[in-house]
């Protein structure tokens, strides 16, 4: 007979009666909002909810014994804050006309985060911003005569926002030399290439963000972080609140909490976590994992002479995830190299997830969905199994086309995370592969979960609004929250792209708080 929780509390009554103890008597945690998952999603919306509502109280659920040790992880991520200044995919070419309009949705949206990074900065809530943000040019590379008609194309029509004014273009290899001189030393001269260089780009550790925003909250006596801890089961209670048990992975405790609003921001795992609610919004989605590797060199005579983030293109049937690139990389306050990335095939939705993770999350309604995509995107699937085939011989020559000079000894190959790309139940095309992030809700608002990748992390403060948004829609048109928002971040209802003095204001104040180099 499976026991319920009501149940299981009744009894627990019965024993304390009896004098058979005490421990089973204990009654649920009761919170304000919980929040699944340690990393940079959860803990930005509980800084958001800190900020918005100090009264609340909130607990934060992680499987691993820290935070940020999965996706949030500065080795597990590329660490760009994502503003497609370099990002290709960003910018499709339609009928001959490149639409920028993608392109200037990241960046806005990029330009929330560093308002929102600069206020927890000057709160205190962030302390030393060198330690998570450093400025770091953003560069398109390209060579072949396609690519650099396209990538000049690109250049003509960002030109047309404020937020692209800094990009400069050049097919001069003496010029780009002076901006990547290693990516330039030994490479055949009489190559023919291309690139964009933007000196406001950022390198960004999540992972650093993620543990000084939950170190802050563990100061205040209304939250509670409960490490080491798994998601079992999630009910729903008569009162519309939900049930959430987890267990000590351990000493194999078991504990239970019941939340008014539950947020599960879990990475890979949000869709498993989504499916256990029961809630029918989660039946529309499948979930495909893919990992990816990078090569890395720490070498300081190497890590010193690169200053930038060089983006290629994609091959054909790449998810936008697996852009090459050369990229400048501070972790731990060390400058380093990194190149990638590699895709990786796992059943794992998680680096430290399980190999059944994949078989688990399927069922009636997703199978048919994973199949119409796995179908229609064969691209994609023979990307895959190319990567999956690479030898240390296929990638060290691809770095070679970034980096000519590269020898073997000063790289090795590390494994990064796991991302979930998710397929979408479509009533015309069966699935669609969703290649951005997705925020599902229940119709009452109560739960909310976040699925997908990129860009991600860049963008955690403005997707955390637009949750609130869906979750919280009266408080948010509230007088006293829409002050507040706009005293974090001062463009709130504002598109930056109509407004050029806006931008410039923008970035002087972040540039300023937030230690980045300022806009040319």
């Amino acid at each position: 007979m499976k026991i319920n929780h009501k149940t299981k509390w009744l009894l627990g009554g019965l024993c304390l009666a009896m004098g058979l103890g005490t421990a089973q008597a204990a009654e649920d945690k009761k919170v304000d909002v919980l929040l699944v998952g340690g990393g940079i999603m959860s803990s930005t919306l509980a800084i958001w909810l800190s900020e918005l509502e100090p009264g609340w109280s909130m607990e934060m659920v992680e499987r691993l014994d820290k935070v940020a040790e999965e996706s949030s992880n500065g080795w597990n991520n590329a660490g760009t804050g994502h503003s497609a200044l370099a990002e290709l995919n960003y910018t499709p070419e339609k009928d001959g006309k490149i639409d920028i309009s993608k392109a200037v949705e990241i960046n806005e949206s990029f330009q929330v985060t560093r308002q929102f990074l600069a206020w927890q900065v000057r709160q205190g809530v962030l302390k030393n911003p060198r330690s998570f943000i450093n400025t770091t040019p953003h560069m398109s590379f390209v060579w072949g005569d396609d690519n650099i008609k396209f990538l000049k194309k690109r250049y003509d029509a960002l030109q047309a926002s404020p937020l692209f004014k800094p990009m400069q273009y050049s097919e001069d290899n003496a010029q780009i030399a002076k901006w990547v001189p290693l990516m330039m030393e030994g490479r055949d001269p009489n190559q023919k290439l291309a690139a964009t260089w933007t000196p406001i780009g950022t390198d960004v550790n999540f992972g650093e963000i993620t543990r000084q925003y939950v170190g802050y909250l563990q100061t205040r006596p209304n939250f509670d972080l409960k490490l080491s801890s798994e998601v079992e089961n999630i009910t729903r209670n008569a009162d519309g609140s939900w049930h959430v048990e987890y267990k000590n992975l351990k000493d194999g405790s078991t504990a239970a909490t019941d939340a008014k609003f539950l947020f599960i921001g879990a990475g890979g795992a949000a869709l498993p976590l989504l499916q256990k609610s029961g809630i029918d919004e989660a039946k529309d989605y499948a979930g495909f994992p893919v990992g990816g590797s990078f090569l890395v060199t720490d070498n300081p005579a190497i890590a010193q002479r690169h200053m930038a983030k060089a983006y290629g293109i994609a091959a054909t049937g790449a998810p936008p995830m697996s852009v090459p690139h050369l990229d400048t990389r501070v972790l731990d306050g060390k400058r380093m190299i990194l190149f990638g990335p590699f895709a990786t095939f796992s059943t794992k939705f998680l680096k430290e997830g399980s190999l059944l993770d994949l078989f688990a999350s399927m069922s009636l309604h997703n199978t048919w969905p994973m199949v119409r995509v796995g179908v229609r995107e064969f691209d994609l699937v023979q990307y895959l199994i190319g990567q999956v085939l690479q030898s240390d011989d296929d990638r060290f020559a691809a770095l070679q086309t970034y980096f000519p000079e590269a020898k073997k000894e000063d790289w090795r190959l590390w494994q990064a995370g796991q991302r979930v790309q998710i397929i979408k139940k479509d009533e015309n095309q069966g699935g669609v592969l969703k290649l951005g992030t997705e925020i599902v809700t229940s119709k009452d608002g109560s739960i909310a979960g976040l699925l997908g990748a990129s860009p991600g992390a860049s963008t955690a403060p403005p997707i955390m609004l637009d949750l609130l948004n869906r979750v919280f829609k009266d408080k948010l048109a509230t007088p006293q929250w829409q002050a507040k928002i706009r005293e974090i971040v001062p463009s709130y209802g504002i598109r930056l792209n109509e407004h050029p003095d806006k931008v410039q204001e923008e970035w002087r104040y972040t540039n300023e708080v937030l230690q980045l180099a300022p806009a040319q």
